[in-house]
């Protein structure tokens, strides 16, 4: 039975990374409204799902993040994944604690530059102070594993443990062993069930923003969603493969 959904509000990203599994783009698109989101998680929820991440593209440049968020106040669990650059907007960040999302996760795309590690931390930290529990979302690629070990003494140097990071291994190229990113990690720590295998985790699933379904957020191997609804979920997913992104 899913527990978690994953869901891309939509494509569009001003920061636009080459990388990025959803191809963000300044102009990127979306085909979820905000009403039939609601209509799906509220049914999904029904159905025994539990939790329910929002990403993209960047979540905090869909209009239908807020109207979401609100409606699904004490549904479920509400998390949501952002690159934090709308957060410097203080009308944005006051926006987002007014909302009361259970967590944020503030991604660290480029461990090597100092000013996104310095502006991540600080937005994480106020988060936290302002009542909002929040988390690190660190990008870790073979390359750059110093880097990444500089980007988390300064992260642990702020107070912000590995309880609150979950290292991301680079996916497609220039991706780093999980015995790479332990040594990142320094401890215990948390990361993408795919690092130690792939293959689909049957209490999750990840919704992308052109409406297709998989078993991952990093495959294509996909289906369309032909109903807004648990069962519209299910059905997409019966005999569907996971193709590896590696």
């Amino acid at each position: 039975m899913l527990e978690r959904l994953s869901i891309e509000l939509s494509q569009r990203c001003s920061k636009g990374c080459a990388f990025c599994y959803a191809h963000g783009a300044v102009d990127g698109e979306t085909h979820f409204s905000a009403p039939e989101v609601l209509m799906l998680v509220r049914d999904a929820a029904a159905h025994g799902v539990r939790a329910v991440s929002f990403g993209g593209g960047e979540p905090l440049e869909a209009p239908a993040l807020w109207p979401v968020l609100e409606g699904l106040e004490n549904t479920l669990f509400r998390s949501l994944t952002t690159n934090g650059l709308p957060l410097k907007d203080d009308d944005v960040f006051e926006r987002l604690v007014a909302a009361r999302p259970n967590k944020v996760q503030v991604s660290i795309h480029f461990p090597d530059n100092s000013a996104e590690v310095s502006r991540v931390i600080e937005q994480v930290s106020e988060l936290e102070r302002r009542g909002i529990a929040s988390g690190i979302n660190l990008l870790v690629r073979q390359s750059g594993l110093e880097e990444a070990r500089s980007a988390v003494r300064r992260i642990h140097g702020a107070g912000i443990d590995n309880r609150r990071i979950v290292f991301l291994p680079m996916r497609g190229e220039d991706t780093p062993s999980s015995e790479q990113v332990a040594t990142v990690a320094g401890a215990p720590f948390q990361s993408t069930s795919c690092l130690s295998g792939c293959g689909p985790k049957p209490r999750f699933c990840s919704l992308r923003w052109d409406r297709t379904v998989a078993w991952c957020s990093y495959t294509e191997s996909r289906r369309r969603l032909m109903s807004p609804s648990y069962v519209g979920i299910v059905e997409a997913l019966a005999g569907l493969g996971v193709r590896s992104c590696g």
